[in-house]
Order: C-alpha cells, then sequence, then structure tokens
C-alpha cells in the first residue's frame, strides 16, 4: 500500500471541500471496499477523506418516502422495522449482501459506491478498461461467467455487484448528494453509467462529490416487494442473476409492477418492457413468460455466461409467483 493522508470530516460540507481541493482523493466510510483496493494496489489515493462519522446515518418515513441515511449501517437498515415492514425488497436485498460481519460496518452510501467483482479488475497483472483506461478487457475472451449478458461493451462487460442498488432500481429510489457546486437528486437509473468507451467514469458523481441519502417512494409496490438472489453458494457470495420485484393485482389483473435485475449488466437493470408485459394483463403463466424474454430480447452472452439467458427468466417466475399469491 502507498502513502497517503488522512483526514476524518466532521460535517458533510467539509468533506466535500477536502476532497474537491485534491484530485487524488478518495471518501472512506465502513472501509470495507476501499482498503481492501488500497491493499491490492488497485487504487492508490493520495488522500483518505473519513466520512463514516457524518451525521447522515438517520433512517425513517418523512413526506410519504422512506428516507435513509449514506453512514446508515447496512444492518441497522435491513433490520429497521419500517424498511422491513414497508419495502421488504430492499431489506431482503441487504440481508442477502456480504456476511454479517460486513453489514455490521459497512454503509448505505459505500455500498452503492463499490467497485466490480470482476476478477481481471482486481488483478493488477491484467489488462483493465476500468483500472487503466485504454488496457484492453480481458474478460470479453477470458473467464466470463459472472460478466454481463446486457448493457455491455467492447471496452468493459463487468457487472456492478450490489444487490441494494437493484432493489433500489426497482422502486424507483434517488440518489441525495451534496458536491462543490450544491445539492442533486439523481434518479438512481442514471446514477450508474454504463461503460460504453469510458468504463473508468462509472457513476454521475462529481469529483469531490458525496452521497448524503437515499429516497424511496412509499407505495403499495414497495409494500408487496421481494429480493430473489441467485448465487454458487448460500453467503458470502455475489448474484449470478438476481431480480427485484414490486407488484400490486387487483381482481388478478397487474396494476402496478416494478421490476430490475442485477447480475446481468454493469448497472441495475430495471426491466421497463418486462413490466409493460404485464401492467394491465391478468396474472397468468403466458404473460409472466412474456415478461421474462422481454428483458433478455437484446442479450449479448459470452462463452461462459449464456446460461443467464434463461436464469433471468426462470428467477422472474419465481418471484412473480411468489408475489402473486400476496393479493
Amino acid at each position: 500500500m502507498k502513502p497517503f493522508d488522512y483526514v476524518r470530516a466532521a460535517r458533510p460540507a467539509e468533506a466535500v471541500g477536502l476532497a474537491a481541493a485534491r484530485p487524488d482523493a478518495a471518501f472512506i466510510a465502513g472501509g470495507t471496499e476501499l482498503t481492501n483496493l488500497m491493499k491490492d494496489g488497485v487504487l492508490a489515493p493520495g488522500l483518505v477523506v473519513d466520512v463514516g462519522g457524518l451525521p447522515l446515518a438517520d433512517v425513517g418515513l418523512r413526506d410519504g418516502r422512506l428516507r435513509i441515511g449514506a453512514t446508515a449501517r447496512m444492518r441497522d437498515v435491513a433490520e429497521h422495522p419500517v424498511v422491513s415492514g414497508r419495502f421488504p425488497a430492499i431489506a431482503q436485498a441487504l440481508l442477502a449482501s456480504a456476511s454479517p460481519q460486513v453489514r455490521n460496518r459497512a454503509s448505505i452510501g459505500g455500498n452503492l459506491m463499490q467497485r466490480t467483482r470482476c476478477w481481471y479488475y482486481r488483478d493488477t497483472a491484467s489488462p483493465c478498461n476500468r483500472r487503466e483506461p485504454g488496457s484492453g478487457c480481458a474478460a470479453v475472451d477470458g473467464q466470463n461467467r459472472w460478466h454481463a449478458i446486457l448493457g455491455g461493451s467492447d471496452h468493459c462487460i463487468a457487472v456492478h455487484p450490489s444487490d441494494l442498488a437493484v432493489a433500489l432500481s426497482a422502486l424507483d429510489a434517488v440518489v441525495l448528494t451534496l458536491g462543490p457546486d450544491g445539492r442533486r437528486s439523481i434518479p438512481l437509473g442514471d446514477f450508474h453509467r454504463l461503460p460504453g468507451a469510458t468504463p473508468h467514469r462509472e457513476t454521475a458523481l462529481r469529483h469531490g462529490e458525496i452521497i448524503t441519502g437515499v429516497e424511496v417512494p412509499a407505495s403499495p409496490v414497495a409494500r408487496n416487494s421481494r429480493y430473489l438472489k441467485l448465487r454458487d453458494r448460500a453467503s458470502f457470495e455475489f448474484a449470478l442473476v438476481s431480480v427485484a420485484a414490486g407488484l400490486t393485482l387487483r381482481r388478478g389483473v397487474v396494476t402496478g409492477v416494478r421490476l430490475a435485475f442485477g447480475g446481468v449488466a454493469p448497472r441495475p437493470w430495471r426491466a421497463a418492457a418486462a413490466e409493460d408485459a404485464l401492467r394491465g394483463r391478468p396474472l397468468t403463466e403466458g404473460a409472466v413468460a412474456a415478461a421474462g424474454r422481454a428483458p433478455v430480447r437484446g442479450a449479448e452472452p459470452r462463452e461462459h455466461n449464456a446460461f443467464k439467458v434463461e436464469l433471468v427468466q426462470r428467477a422472474l417466475a419465481d418471484i412473480l409467483t411468489d408475489l402473486g399469491g400476496n393479493r
């Protein structure tokens, strides 16, 4: 690990000012991500600004919206009665993440900002356009079982690893930020960028800008929501395919639906076409099958991950069947 300067910020504005003044600055909160990348030589910030102690850990309802502060711990959010009772997909996504030890430490803002688990990104001996722009993408012709079938490019096919981000995407969350130019509200769907030709630019954040919280509208769809994660082992494993879904029905007809997938794209993949295939229709096997085909219609699987095309459809059928029982 290379030497670096360290400072603990007492206020959000102080954190922004410290980082904005240094082009080599990085934020740290729970420390479950950045420290590992620094130890492995993947990242080498010259200044680390600790935001873990900022007063941004609030969780609760406000004006019909769930507000989650950026420094709230994953476990505390998952176990909060408002979250588990009225936004179950969020609680389930958090509990499916990492390990109990990590959830006790990791922050909500840090979870949204975590870097891909692509092994080529984390192996400094391998080419990776995210880590070193212009060096190439070893995954395109390499081992790509965990990689994207949607939204990738010739420059990068890594997937975003956050379970929470998938649930937030499905439930129309907004990311709240503070930067040198003031406050912003960024829809979750616009927060993580597709790689295109610039995969090293992973989010919509500007330099020096921090996440201060997340807001999610309270709704019947959010109350009747679920998160399903399919992975190689039962714990401390990233998704091969995951799906967050919210559903409301009236006399068996879908009146509201929200769907997003994880493990298949460089960002949480909101499935608008699948929602359209269900909305206003009875929740029949045929409708579910049509919805499952919609998000993978333009899929571009690689040598080792073609199984994800069918897995997406099976995962969606399972979660919709479960939700449909709660009419």
